[in-house]
């Protein structure tokens, strides 16, 4: 049997097809959280595949969240997707664990450097000041839920590039070494790209809700964050008190 790596008229992988069936499945109801999907020897029996070819339309899909692999047990249909609030300035992991689910970070990147014309304009620097470049993915039980690209002055966190990002995140590191005297936030929807699609888990077509949010500690501007999330992973809430006057 030739692997089908390819589709016979050559318009779809093999791969990406197994992927849009169990995609389809779970769309349409047929799968729900907690079950079962085809074992890698079933997919290479339906499909006429390798099982390669089986291996990595699976390997794609736990990456992706939509798919949980238990040893011993298969592999099944994750939980559904969390949602957040993205108002409200929290601890992303201690949003995460407080509804009872396990946090997990990625760490890209968090290296020092100077401000070249388009970060020093961020963060309303001079060209040449020195900040620190994080880039974080944070996850909720198996989902990818926000990416963080975060500028930081270096002189109002000066530590901060030696932070372990593994075991606290900049909001606690920040709140901690300069706490916020004012914020603004700007919210918008996008259509991301290949590499933050990969990087968040989402399929081709699918909207980010992007939020850019300045803090600013000691009357200057400490931190320019990009936090972006899959649309349908996070809602805007806020609640105000509006006094008698």
């Amino acid at each position: 049997m030739a692997d089908a790596g390819a589709s016979a008229d050559g318009a779809s992988p093999r791969y990406r097809e197994i992927k849009e069936s169990i995609l389809a499945d779970v769309r349409s109801g047929r799968l729900s959280s907690g079950d079962r999907v085809p074992s890698e020897s079933e997919i290479v029996a339906r499909f006429g595949v390798s099982r390669m070819t089986a291996n990595r339309a699976l390997r794609e899909l736990t990456a992706a969240g939509v798919l949980v692999r238990r040893a011993g047990s298969g592999t099944f249909i994750a939980e559904a997707k969390p949602i957040g609030h993205l108002i409200e300035i929290r601890n992303i992991a201690d949003e995460v664990r407080s509804r009872g689910h396990a946090y997990r970070p990625r760490v890209l990147r968090n290296a020092g450097l100077r401000a070249d014309a388009e970060t020093a304009a961020l963060l309303d620097v001079a060209i040449g000041t020195a900040i620190f470049h994080s880039h974080i993915v944070h996850h909720e039980a198996e989902f990818p839920l926000q990416l963080e690209d975060r500028l930081v002055l270096a002189e109002a966190a000066p530590g901060y590039g030696d932070e372990d990002f593994n075991h606290t995140t900049p909001n606690e590191y920040l709140t901690r070494i300069a706490p916020i005297e004012r914020v603004e936030h700007r919210v918008m929807a996008r259509v991301p790209d290949e590499a933050v699609r990969g990087l968040l888990g989402m399929t081709p077509g699918e909207p980010t809700l992007v939020m850019i949010r300045r803090t600013w500690s000691g009357g200057r501007l400490v931190s320019h964050a990009v936090l972006t999330h899959p649309a349908d992973r996070y809602e805007l809430t806020a609640s105000f008190v509006v006094g008698a006057a």
